[in-house]
């Protein structure tokens, strides 16, 4: 499911999994090579519950190449994942992740450095 498909941007060889919903209510912006697996939430609006008016709250995210959002994960408004960081199964990412970096938990903290070979 992707709301308003006009403000999603994304690069090459970018893997999205059953049961995604990508809220482009603010842009979004997927770079290359980047797996978003099944379940996944990127959600880039919210509403402010501290103002009676419950006005709408817009950030754009970013998705660097080579990221990896696990399965049931969400990814907040205005949260920028780094290059080829992982939000792993179930976390909830609300603030930006470092590069070559996992991610865990609710809310997400890192938990060790990514490293490829």
């Amino acid at each position: 499911n992707i709301k308003f498909p006009w403000r999603l941007k994304t690069g090459n060889y970018v893997w999205i999994g059953e049961r995604v919903w990508i809220d482009c209510i603010g842009d979004v912006i997927i770079g290359n090579n980047v797996c978003i697996s099944q379940g996944a939430l990127i959600i880039s609006g919210n509403h402010n519950y501290k103002e009676q008016t419950f006005d709408l709250l817009v950030k754009d995210i970013i998705l660097e190449d080579g990221v990896w959002i696990g399965a049931n994960s969400v990814v907040c408004q205005g949260v920028v994942c780094r290059s080829h960081s992982v939000l792993t199964l179930n976390s909830v990412a609300n603030t930006d992740l470092k590069p070559y970096s996992i991610y865990q938990g609710n809310p997400a903290i890192k938990i060790r450095d990514r490293l490829i070979k």
